[in-house]
Order: C-alpha cells, then structure tokens, then sequence
C-alpha cells in the first residue's frame, strides 16, 4: 500500500509542482495587487485636477457619448477625493458588421473633475510593461495566459484539475508523511544542523505536515474559482441546497450576440436601492457592472475604502435581468443555506481577505511556500532518480545498498 501511495504522490507531484510554482510565486505578490498596481501606475489611479468631482453616472455617460464603441462593464458609484474614476469598458456591436467592435483595451481611468480619460489598459494582456504587469500576474496565477479554445477557457479547466490532483494528494502526502506513528516527531522535525538532502526533505516533508490544513483551504478553494460551476456547486449541493446564481443558470452568450439592455444603468441601481432597503441592507450603492454575456446587472452595497471587500465574508450584491430588472439573485455574505455560505466563504479564504490585512499576509506568505514545497520535492524526486540511475547502470536493484534511514526518509 505504501509503495503504491509513494508512486502516487511522485506522480501527482510532478504533475503539479511547475503549476503550484507558478501559482505560489504570483500568489504572494497579487495579495497586494491594488497597491502595487497604484504606485506603478499613478496615471491610472490618481487624479490629476483639484476641485469638485462629477457624479459618477455623468463621467460615465460622457466617456461613452465620446467613444460610442464602448460600454461600461463596471464603475464604482462614488469618487474620492485624489483618485481617478476607474471603470471597465465592453464592446458594442459595430451596427455595420453586426459584430462586436474590436477594443484594444478594457479598462479605462478618468479625472473625476473634468472627465478627461487619463490612461488606458486591456486589463490581462500579455505584457510586462507598468501598466500590465499587475493583471499580467494575476491572470498568470490562475490560467497561465493559455488561451481558450473550441468554447472553452482552457487555462482555467487546466488548473481547476491541477487543484483536484493538489486536493487529492493533500491526503496522500498526508499519510506517507508519518510512516511511523511510534516516531510521529520526526514527521514534525527539522534537522537544520545537517543540512543538505536530509533538511531538503524535512522542509518537504514536516513544512508539509505544520502548513497542511492551510495548504489543503489553499487547494480546495483554488477548485473553487476555477471549477466552480462544474464541480464545486454540483458536489456542495449533494449535502446542502444553494440559492439560484444567474450566472449557473443562464448559458452566456459571445460579446457579437449580446442583447441590448431594456433597462439603463441608472435604473438598475435604483431598483437595487429599492430590493437593498426591502432586504435590510445598510450599507450605500458603492458599484455597479453589466455582464452583456449573460445579460445581468449587479448592484454592490459598500463604502469606499471597502470595495474590496476586506474582512468577512465580502460584500452585498443584487443581481437584475437586464431586460426587465427583476430580481435574479442576491449575494448577502453570512445568509442562506450552509451551502450558500461555504460558497461565500471561497474567495476570502483563498484571498485571505477573510481576516483582512494578517489574512493577507499569511496567503503572501503561504504562496511563498507552496512554491518552496514544490521546489523541494523537485529536489527530492531528481536526487532519488539520480541514484536509481546509477544503481541500475551498476547492475544493482534501485533500492538495494541504500542506507537504511534514507529508505525510510523517501
């Protein structure tokens, strides 16, 4: 059985360890992307002119009167005093083609006195310029920038399945870690005095064993995000019912078959107060999206310097037909089933956000290792294959002449 565990976690691990490189590397800086990204690129996120802001639907309807190609995707409903009005932009369709307008870029910063646009990015383009470099990692840490293909976001499926093996192999490294329950502290120990191969494999093996709970939140949200769909919402309701989402339930459409809406921006953020207020909810309209796929507004309750929805479980949102702006679905964090809150749950603890800023540091911190983890096993498997090799070429069995601790280190 052992060994059969071991040729299991060899394999998985080599499967994953590039992936959760990549990924723990790009998770310990993107705790941190809004601030990066801030001082990086000042243009797009401070304002550039003193004196009284404009409401922010009046820069929105500017910014599309003077590019008819766009639409907003979202847009906060607030300005702050020294910072850009950010918003997201989607295509229209060009009423000549019938097609979508080709955009080459989506996100667009505004100053919020006088409207004028102060910079431009296509938010996930493959570039390592200032403005990109943020988005870049971000989209690198759950996709690896693999474009989609025949209908389907091939980067994400593959690191959803990346996160299955990851989960699965939580529990084998698990088991392979104390082969001894009589000498369980070894499992826990750390030769540091000796250096080497035997701490390699301690970091490998004990790191695993201290950080296992957390690495395993790790994995299994990280199937949240990408699978969510497919097989998270599918398995969670098996042992408890979830609230509706628009988005599970309706089948979007490509931007060159989007509706036009029936309702305007305005109006679905009326109508959000109007639920808000029937709903109970305290906190102020603070942003609202359009989703011309699957044909949704969303309306957010939160203040400013909660946007990012820092502690807790996040914040409010109202989900509106587009068309008739009737109530779809809601996104009250602490509400509904045991389901729907375990669903809540998912991106702030991956995030960290949960616990706020310490929450954010310990997911820094916790990529820097997953990274580490794999780095060492990678050690692990090229030293074992080493000595394999060379046993072989010597005529002997791959595990004969081998000191004994070392076998029973593996």
């Amino acid at each position: 059985m052992r060994s059969f565990l071991v040729l299991l976690h060899r394999w998985f691990g080599l499967f994953i360890a590039l992936f959760l490189i990549v990924s723990g590397l790009t998770g310990a800086v993107i705790s941190w992307d809004h601030e990066i990204d801030e001082w990086l690129n000042p243009q797009l996120f401070e304002s550039r002119s003193q004196g009284v802001a404009q409401a922010p639907q009046a820069l929105a309807a500017q910014l599309e009167a003077r590019d008819p190609r766009l639409q907003i995707g979202f847009m906060p409903l607030y300005t702050e005093p020294g910072h850009a009005f950010g918003v997201s932009v989607n295509p229209r369709i060009d009423p000549a083609t019938g097609k979508a307008f080709a955009l080459d870029f989506n996100q667009v910063a505004l100053d919020p006195v006088t409207g004028v646009e102060q910079g431009r990015r296509m938010w996930g383009a493959v570039s390592l310029s200032r403005e990109n470099l943020m988005p870049f990692l971000y989209k690198l840490h759950y996709s690896l920038h693999i474009p989609d293909a025949f209908g389907i976001e091939l980067g994400i499926l593959l690191f959803g399945i990346v996160a299955i093996v990851w989960s699965l192999d939580a529990f084998v490294a698990l088991w392979l870690a104390f082969p001894s329950w009589r000498g369980w502290r070894k499992s826990l120990a750390f030769r540091w005095q000796q250096g080497g191969y035997r701490l390699n494999f301690d970091l490998h093996r004990s790191g695993g064993v201290w950080l296992w709970a957390l690495l395993l939140m790790l994995a299994v949200t990280s199937v949240s995000m990408n699978l969510n769909v497919q097989v998270v919402r599918p398995l969670v309701e098996l042992f408890s019912p979830l609230t509706p989402s628009p988005f599970a339930s309706r089948t979007p459409v490509g931007l060159d078959q989007q509706p036009q809406p029936g309702i305007s921006r305005a109006e679905a953020v009326a109508r959000g107060e109007v639920e808000a207020a029937r709903l109970g909810l305290d906190k102020p309209a603070g942003g609202v999206f359009y989703s011309p796929e699957f044909d949704v507004y969303g309306v957010g309750f939160y203040t400013a310097e909660n946007d990012h929805g820092d502690g807790g479980l996040g914040n409010p949102w109202l989900y509106l037909d587009g068309q008739s702006g009737a109530l779809l679905g809601q996104h009250i964090p602490g509400t509904g089933s045991a389901g729907d809150i375990f669903m809540q749950a998912q991106f702030p603890l991956h995030s960290g956000r949960i616990l706020g800023l310490p929450g954010r540091i310990l997911v820094s911190l916790l990529g820097l290792a997953v990274a580490g983890l794999s780095l060492t096993g990678l050690v692990i498997w090229l030293k074992k294959r080493r000595s394999r090799v060379l046993r072989r070429q010597r005529g002997r069995p791959p595990e004969a002449g081998w000191p004994l601790a070392q076998r029973q280190s593996g």
